[in-house]
C-alpha cells in the first residue's frame, strides 16, 4: 500500500467497502470483522479470539479446514464459491459470493486468511452501461 491512513480513516474505509469480511490469524483464531450490524453471516462478538471452525455450519467445516490447510502449505492463495441464500423479510433467494484470500507477508509467510462475502444479486441484474453522473 502506498501512503498511510489514520486509524479512524482506515476503520471508515473497512466499514464502507461493499463487502463484509472476517480476518483470522495464522492459528485460525478470529481477529475481527466488519459490518457487524448488517452482516449476511451474523456472529456474536464473543467469537473474537475463538477458533474459526466454530463460526461455520458443521457441514462446511471440513471444506473450510481444507482451504486453510492448502493456504498454509502455500498450495492455494484464494478460493471462490457462491450459494443461494434466502435473505430479507421476504426470504427471497440471493446469490452470495464467498471468497477466501491467504494473507501473506512480503516474504510469502502465511499470516492468516481474509474471508469476504457479498450479495451479488444486484450485480447480476446489470445490463448496458451507466456512466458517471447519468
Amino acid at each position: 500500500m502506498i501512503g498511510k491512513l489514520p486509524l479512524e480513516v482506515l476503520e471508515a474505509v473497512l466499514e464502507t467497502l461493499p463487502i463484509e469480511f472476517s480476518v483470522i490469524d495464522a492459528n485460525d483464531k478470529v481477529l475481527a470483522w466488519n459490518k457487524h450490524e448488517t452482516r449476511i453471516f451474523k456472529r456474536p462478538e464473543g467469537v473474537v479470539g475463538k477458533d474459526v471452525h466454530n463460526c461455520h455450519p458443521q457441514k462446511s467445516v471440513d471444506k473450510v479446514e481444507a482451504i486453510l490447510s492448502e493456504m498454509k502449505q502455500g498450495k492455494m492463495d484464494s478460493a471462490r464459491f457462491w450459494i443461494d441464500l434466502p435473505i430479507g423479510p421476504d426470504k427471497q433467494l440471493q446469490k452470495i459470493l464467498i471468497e477466501y484470500y491467504a494473507l501473506r507477508d512480503k516474504e510469502g509467510k502465511y499470516l492468516g486468511c481474509l474471508e469476504a462475502s457479498q450479495n451479488v444479486s444486484p450485480h447480476q441484474a446489470m445490463s448496458g452501461q451507466k456512466r458517471l453522473l447519468d
